[in-house]
């Protein structure tokens, strides 16, 4: 029986991989890497030097802020709850919305956002080039090409660090063949995540992030969990099949990312396990079973890779000042 649910699971899940993967038109170097972890944890990235990547990614909180909505320049608060970085790389586009087809594209919003980083492409590229150590690494990372300070490779340098970022669980090692990785209550929860309907939406590498589908598709909430004013992937496809409709949510690490939904209006994970038992598979789920999958979600929680905060290059005085009013 035991052998069956994993069998079950491996129908729909996958672990994760012991390698970085790779990711397309971007081959990824130990010396990318090394540039795209500093610019992850660099604030001067932003207008005001104040927000880096980490800010509302931040590796030690499970790769996003754990707050309702993400604060960013001058202390605007943005319009959705900050997904998590953490295995990142897996989900086959970024944003809630869909709206990025990859890492390397996801880096170039928040930089330009203007309730986030405010910053452009060309000020990232003047601060870069105004420090020397800059211009070695994107030397060093991309050797073929004669200008290599660019924003694209900035970009790019930044995805090739987030694609290291994962984070192999107890889920993880019981699919790759340990009966023992999880607990009675967390292989009861994985059955009924599978047959609720669950793993119809959330299932994959990244046990979502690979899909759309309407918040509410039995069962529209409240307003307060679902604002009316944002109409989710209908701002991207201009569709009105596509209004309230967003990526599925990749669970990974779920535990450990509240609050919950695009709206992070939900702080408890057995409440937003209950809520989308209802608007999402009119299911109406005893305490019990609650409980069961609440502890199965709690079973992909992983490893963090160990992070050394790197040092960063010094300023100079050709580097640009930060601007932009900071309240």
């Amino acid at each position: 029986m035991a052998d069956d649910l994993r069998e079950m699971a491996l129908e729909m899940f996958s672990p994760l991989p012991s390698t970085t993967p790779a990711v397309n038109d971007n081959l990824i170097t130990p010396a990318k890497i090394d540039l795209g972890k500093a610019l992850f944890f660099d604030p001067r990235m932003s207008a005001s030097g104040v927000f880096s990547c980490n800010s509302c990614h931040n590796l030690a909180t499970g790769g996003d802020d754990n707050m309702p909505t993400s604060i960013g320049h001058g202390w605007q608060k943005g319009p959705r709850n900050s997904p998590t970085v953490l295995n990142a790389v897996f989900n086959e586009a970024q944003f809630w919305d869909g709206r990025a087809p990859d890492l390397a594209a996801q880096a170039k919003g928040p930089v330009q956002a203007g309730v986030e980083m405010a910053n452009t492409p060309d000020n990232v590229v003047a601060t870069l080039n105004s420090m020397p150590q800059y211009q070695d690494w994107f030397k060093a990372s991309f050797p073929d090409e004669a200008d290599p300070v660019t924003f694209d490779n900035f970009a790019k340098a930044i995805e090739a660090y987030e694609a290291t970022l994962l984070t192999p669980s107890p889920f993880d090692a019981y699919l790759n063949g340990d009966e023992n990785a999880l607990t009675d209550d967390e292989k009861a929860g994985l059955a009924l995540f599978m047959d609720a309907g669950c793993a119809s939406c959330h299932n994959g590498i990244n046990l979502g992030g690979n899909g759309y589908y309407p918040f509410g598709l039995i069962e529209k909430p409240g307003a307060d969990i679902l604002p009316e004013g944002d109409r989710g992937r209908f701002a991207v496809t201009d569709t009105a099949d596509d209004e309230y409709v967003f990526r599925a949510a990749p669970l990974r690490n779920i535990a450990v990312t509240a609050p919950y939904f695009h709206s992070g209006k939900v702080w408890d994970l057995e409440t937003a396990v209950a809520i989308m038992a209802t608007s999402q598979l009119g299911a109406d789920l005893n305490d019990q079973e609650i409980g069961q999958i609440t502890a199965f979600l709690g079973s992909l929680t992983g490893t963090v890779p160990v992070v050394e905060y790197p040092v960063l290059p010094a300023e100079t005085a050709t580097t640009p000042r930060p601007t932009g009013e900071v309240k």
